[in-house]
């Protein structure tokens, strides 16, 4: 994670995502519907389940809507039929973009997605166009008060982190897409809250941006995020020039 803060991107744009509370319940919801379809229905034995479901309850979500979400998903009650598929392609100064959907209509999704690449000066690409620029990783973001790097490196190893840095006034902590549970359990040892905890794309090398292109870069990403079928976009472009302003 050195170079730059992936932190300071992430935060940015996951406030502006909440905000909008309606709109979040309803990706939540897919969320938790397409987790539950791909495996078993219980959250103790269905991770991604287990992590959508913790995600809408830290949105306090109420327990009815996800409960019906996951009856949706095994059968028990009539609803839409939602799939996730991935696009790829280039946003300003050709930084490299993928957008994560759950779509109950492939045709439409895809438009909507590469009218929003158009409309913002990018190009939408084809399948494994940028996706290898990137890896599936776990994240979380700890309030470094009280926590010293020793005791946060250990627990990090001990539930088979790859990385620990400080950013902002948090310890940053990522590993494997594997050991995502593994991680979580042993980082909630050292008694913090972990004021996030996500699976994630990561990019390989970022790509430095002026303030221009970074804002150029911000307003294409809002307009993804203001698409129903979007789930989460991932970027390789370097915003953190925006704190500087």
């Amino acid at each position: 994670m050195a170079g730059h803060s992936k932190w300071s991107n992430i935060k940015r744009r996951k406030g502006a995502q909440d905000a909008v509370r309606g709109k979040l319940f309803t990706k939540l919801i897919k969320e938790i519907m397409v987790a539950a379809k791909m495996g078993d229905p219980d959250p103790d034995n269905n991770p991604r389940l287990r992590l959508a479901v913790d995600k809408a309850k830290s949105q306090s979500m109420p327990r009815a809507n996800i409960e019906r979400a996951i009856a949706k998903a095994s059968g028990e009650l009539q609803g839409a039929n939602y799939e996730r598929v991935v696009y790829e392609g280039y946003g300003p100064a050709g930084v490299a973009v993928l957008v994560e959907c759950l779509t109950d209509n492939r045709n439409r999704s895809s438009s909507e997605v590469r009218h929003a690449f158009t409309k913002s000066g990018g190009t939408m690409g084809t399948s494994g166009s940028v996706a290898y620029m990137f890896q599936r990783k776990g994240l979380f973001a700890i309030v470094s008060d009280g926590l010293e790097e020793d005791d946060v490196m250990m627990q990090t190893i001990e539930g088979g982190g790859d990385d620990v840095v400080l950013e902002d006034g948090y310890w940053i902590v990522t590993c494997p897409f594997e050991c995502y549970d593994r991680c979580k359990k042993s980082l909630l040892e050292l008694g913090k809250k972990l004021e996030r905890s996500e699976l994630t794309q990561l990019p390989d090398n970022d790509v430095a941006l002026s303030s221009e292109d970074a804002e150029k870069l911000m307003r294409m990403l809002e307009r993804f995020d203001d698409l129903d079928d979007v789930q989460e976009t991932y970027t390789n472009g370097n915003m953190s020039v925006l704190d500087e302003d």
